[in-house]
């Protein structure tokens, strides 16, 4: 069986590095590992595929930046060729960037057979380009590999047939659990007893100028009670520059360069709180059952608040001043541990793809009707 993972950013590379660990263990496996380079820096992916103990990309498309359109026509157009050289038994796509998209659409057109790990969640904002990943990719998939139960109501409420659903948890969980005692072996002089862990990137928060100034001077004001890690990131970084903003000489803010995985992880599991607008670090922080107020409006991982640590502050800074005030008092969910964010979901999508392989799932060509799946729903094989 041949297997081909494609991956287009750090979030992706989380994800993919257990399942391959996963599917080195099945005899007559052959991985392929493609990178399209969507984001690409060479320091950080270099540091991140050393730190997740994943193997250097097999192949590296080397697409790059660009706007949404241009850069998911990008990847297709240079995955085409790849699928057609390997001709994968399977592609497994990881997440919702425009490289996961773009790889299900060239799989579709090819009637190649498409796993998505970390199918089913949503924001329910279409202003979001990843929700417009999410959906488009769930609808084209063959296999939808969910995290949580909240995905699996989703993919039924929009008719996508339960044959083609498998919860099997939260694959970056698995990351987490294989990593974390190398990163709480490391050590970091200086480092306060108390502190907030602060990260800071997506374009809602970043890009409008009076938002993001509202923000830093809520910081400013936090760190004088709670003092701030802030790892920036180098868009984020220049968005501060281009305001002019300095914090106060009050403030006890440390910006820090961009961090590797294990270093966010160790700075994660020793905060008090952590501050952040990532999809990935409201999971982390359930797990570790540490608090974490997210800078969004809304969040496809509803279950890290109904179940875990995570509270939505969105952009209302008296809140956000609030929930810190609380958590410093000790007045925070403790949350509970979640059905199969338990380390072994990687284990279990290589279960679902060898188990699918071996009863022939086929190449799904028309999609199930959201008011009558079961008639609508029509399965062809590549040979038909």
């Amino acid at each position: 069986m041949n297997v081909l993972h494609v991956v287009g950013a750090r979030p992706n590379f989380m994800k993919v590095a257990p399942v391959i660990r996963a599917l080195r263990e099945r005899n007559g496996v052959r991985q392929i590992l493609v990178h399209t380079g969507q984001h690409y820096d060479a320091n950080m992916s270099d540091l991140f595929f050393e730190q997740l103990e994943l193997p250097k990309p097999d192949i590296a498309l080397g697409v790059g930046s660009g706007s949404h359109a241009v850069q998911t026509a990008e990847v297709m157009k240079a995955l085409e060729g790849c699928m057609l050289d390997h001709k994968p038994d399977w592609v497994l796509v990881y997440g919702d960037v425009n490289s996961t998209l773009a790889a299900a659409l060239v799989c579709a057109k090819l009637r190649i057979r498409v796993a998505h790990v970390e199918a089913g969640l949503r924001s329910f904002d279409r202003e979001m380009p990843e929700e417009i990943n999410r959906i488009v990719t769930d609808q084209i998939a063959d296999l939808l590999l969910t995290p949580s139960a909240d995905a699996d109501d989703n993919l039924r409420a929009e008719g996508i047939h339960p044959d083609r659903v498998q919860r099997v948890g939260n694959v970056m969980i698995d990351t987490l659990v294989h990593l974390l005692p190398r990163a709480q072996s490391l050590q970091f002089p200086g480092l306060p007893a108390r502190y907030a862990l602060v990260t800071l990137h997506r374009p809602s928060n970043v890009d409008h100028e009076p938002t993001l100034r509202m923000i830093l001077e809520t910081l400013d004001e936090i760190s004088e009670y709670c003092p701030i890690i802030f790892p920036i990131h180098p868009r984020t970084r220049k968005k501060i520059e281009s305001l002019s903003f300095t914090f106060s000489a009050r403030a006890k803010v440390e910006l820090r360069e961009p961090i590797g995985y294990l270093d966010c992880l160790a700075l994660q599991s020793r905060a008090q709180m952590v501050i952040t607008d990532s999809g990935g670090l409201q999971e982390e922080t359930t797990f570790l059952r540490v608090p974490c107020l997210t800078l969004r409006v809304n969040t496809e991982r509803p279950v890290t608040i109904s179940q875990g640590t995570n509270v939505l502050v969105g952009g209302d800074m008296l809140k956000l001043r609030r929930e810190v005030a609380r958590i410093m008092e000790g007045d925070f969910s403790r949350g509970n541990q979640i059905e199969f964010w338990d380390g072994k979901a990687s284990e279990r999508i290589a279960d679902a793809i060898a188990d699918s392989t071996r009863l022939g799932v086929p190449r799904t060509m028309a999609l199930p009707c959201a008011t009558n799946c079961h008639k609508a729903r029509m399965n062809r094989t590549p040979s038909d």
